[in-house]
């Protein structure tokens, strides 16, 4: 998931010297996103509450994101409605470093001082979306014989195919289907 469009934050004049701290808060008009092949839609947008930070060498990022959030349920195709509220946290340098490191995880602070949030706030959403969706934790899904919605309604199908197994050929105890016991 990517948002078409950018989340931009001017950092000039507002982080001057080590240990200046600045708050942002806003939310993005964004309605719907995707992750595979599942959309979501956001019920309100996407909200962020973050902190940019001087620390000397540059600026580090961290804050709140949250978002209401309506899918499908994995189990019986019902709408399912979830919460996300994840963290963020970015680090940016003002320069790039002489002697890069292989586990270094950050960015370059560009020099107009403007930083797009887009990328971060779709990263923190996506890794706070349910993996399985689920419309209650206890659904009961689609009876796979019928497509009945099981938390609505009941079907025998169950029963029905139990029956059949017990009684059918396959089964390793049908030969006892026709002893009969004589006193």
């Amino acid at each position: 998931m990517a948002f078409t469009d950018p989340v931009r934050i001017e950092l000039a004049d507002h982080l001057e010297n080590p240990g200046d701290s600045w708050q942002v808060a806003g939310t993005v008009p964004v309605s719907t996103y995707e992750v595979g092949e599942k959309e979501f839609a956001l019920d309100d947008g996407l909200s962020y509450d973050v902190v940019f930070t001087h620390t000397g060498d540059g600026v580090l990022l961290s804050g709140m994101v949250r978002a209401e959030v309506t899918g499908t349920c994995d189990r019986c195709l019902d709408p399912a409605h979830f919460t996300i509220a994840s963290e963020i946290q970015e680090y940016y340098l003002f320069r790039e470093p002489e002697e890069p490191g292989e586990d270094d995880d950050f960015e370059v602070l560009p020099e107009d001082r403007v930083v797009d949030l887009a990328e971060p706030l779709s990263d923190a959403v996506v890794m706070d979306t349910p993996f399985v969706v689920l419309c209650q934790p206890d659904c009961k899904g689609l009876c796979p014989h019928c497509g009945a919605n099981l938390n609505r309604e009941t079907c025998d199908c169950a029963v029905r195919a139990e029956e059949e197994r017990v009684m059918s050929d396959d089964n390793p105890f049908a030969a006892l289907k026709n002893l009969t016991f004589d006193e």
